[in-house]
Order: structure tokens, then sequence, then C-alpha cells
């Protein structure tokens, strides 16, 4: 079989040998995950090249262990409590919100787990006035912070929501460029969930981690439900990272690839390896 590397060294622009000229080497891709196979492609053999891992290659700090948080997808009050207690090696918790139940969700996991640090993610289910009641009535539960309570495209509403509670409202699917980061800032929201397979890739994530951190944000790394490929990827800027949501190898089954690893604690852990940082399995 014909590699992608085989096709692509046919063309008539060279490889990039620096992480400045991958943008220019990708060009005009408009679909963000199919820029972010690109993208993450081109820096892992630049950096492999060199035979560095891909934070050397970003100029960043060596990442520092975090721990993910541990989704819980919605279901019932008992449900979701009980889950929080088989899962008590995971001193944080992500719960997935979005129903009239919802403070009975948060009381019962907190009630099964005291001492865990607790997100919650609404996946924009509230208008902003439903979304404050909401707030309000978990600010007693201790909360780390409340992902995306609003609808995407309604960024003056979250920071109305954010006007109305000390807990960091985070946005999410509002986050996909940079003049978005700028928006938030100016709205007020305290922070932004940057995910790779969300805005195409490590130059333009790295690019919102900056700005972000400038404007005084604080900085989610997340993911999708994806492999261990781009979620180690993101776990190599976990140096400026205030929470990291990088659970998704800990919830699928038919992950390829050997990469990142998470310790009893549920901290992340990179592997002494060039580029990106992973193998295949069996290979």
């Amino acid at each position: 079989m014909t590699s992608v590397w085989d096709l692509a060294a046919q063309s008539e622009i060279p490889f990039p040998d620096s992480p400045e000229k991958i943008p220019a080497w990708i060009g005009d891709v408009d679909v963000a995950p199919a820029k972010c196979a690109l993208d993450l492609a081109l820096h892992d053999r630049i950096a492999k090249k060199r035979n560095i891992p891909l934070y050397k290659l970003l100029d960043l700090p060596k990442p520092k262990p975090l721990a993910t948080a541990f989704t819980i997808s919605i279901s019932s009050p008992e449900e979701m409590a009980q889950i929080a207690r088989e899962n008590a090696q995971y001193p944080v918790i992500k719960l997935k919100l979005g129903t009239q139940d919802d403070v009975a969700r948060v009381a019962a996991v907190r009630a099964a787990r005291p001492n865990a640090r607790i997100y919650v993610d609404a996946n924009a289910a509230w208008n902003p006035d439903e979304a404050i009641q909401h707030v309000k009535a978990l600010e007693p539960y201790h909360l780390d912070m409340i992902e995306q309570p609003t609808a995407k495209d309604d960024i003056e509403g979250m920071g109305y929501v954010q006007a109305h509670t000390e807990i960091p409202i985070v946005a999410d699917e509002t986050v996909r460029t940079l003049a978005d980061v700028e928006a938030l800032a100016k709205a007020g929201v305290k922070g932004i969930n940057l995910k790779l397979m969300k805005i195409g890739g490590l130059i333009p994530a790295l690019k919102m981690l900056r700005r972000g951190r400038e404007l005084g944000q604080k900085i989610m790394l997340g993911c999708m439900s994806e492999t261990a490929l781009g979620v180690t990827a993101m776990a190599n800027l976990t140096a400026y990272a205030d929470w990291i949501d990088l659970d998704a190898p800990l919830l699928i089954k038919n992950n390829p690839f050997d990469g990142l690893k998470y310790d009893q604690q549920a901290n992340i852990h990179l592997p002494d390896r060039s580029g990106i940082g992973v193998t295949r399995h069996n290979s």
C-alpha cells in the first residue's frame, strides 16, 4: 500500500522541516479533524527526524503530571453516584448534565465522593437565565468549573452567566478560532477548553492557548472520543494547563495506540519517545 508520505513526496512542495512551515504546507483545509490529522503527522515527522519529543519541538516546558478528569455520562442521580463510587481512584470527576434532574445528580455524586474535585458540563443545555438558576443551585456543591452552560453562539449570554458566579465558566463548543478566544475574554468568560480535533491541530491550539493566558483565562485541555494518538499529542501541552480532561483512551475499547499512561492517582505521564510519543500496539 502506498503511504501518505510516498504520495506527498511526489508533490512539488517540500515537506516542512519546522513547525512554522506546517500551515503553508497544509493550505486551506477547512475540515478541522482532517487539518488536525495533517498537523499531527507533520509535527510527529519533524520531531522524530530531530529525535526529540514533541514538547521540545514546540519549545514548551516538560509536561507536568496532572490528574485527568474522569467523565460520567448523563444518567439517573443514583447511577451516576454509583459510577463515581466505583471509580474512586479518580480524584477529578466530570459530570455530564442537561436536564431538570441536574442538581440531584450533582448532589448524589457529591454525597458519594465528598472529597472529589467535580467539573460539570451542561453541553449548551440552558439559556442564560436558566443557567444562572442552575449555577446558584449548584454552588453549595463546591464545583471547580462549569463547562458550556449556554448555546455555542451565545458568547454574550455566557459572559452574563459568568458575571453571576465566582465558579469559572469554561467555553467548549464556542471555542474554535482565535477570534473566539478574544470575544470570550472580552465577555468576561474565565476559561476555555481546547481540543485538537475541534480546532484543527497543534498550530491553532498553541496560538489560542498563549493568547488565552495573556488575557487571563484559565486553560482546559480536552479531547473528543478519540484514540491515544491525539490525546498524547495534547498531553505534550499540559505544562500550561489549569485543568485536563484527557480520558478518552480510558473510555474506548478499540484504541490501537500505546501512548500516554495513567498512574493510580489518574495523573498522566508521557512515554519517553521522540515525536508525539505513540506507537501502534504490537508493533
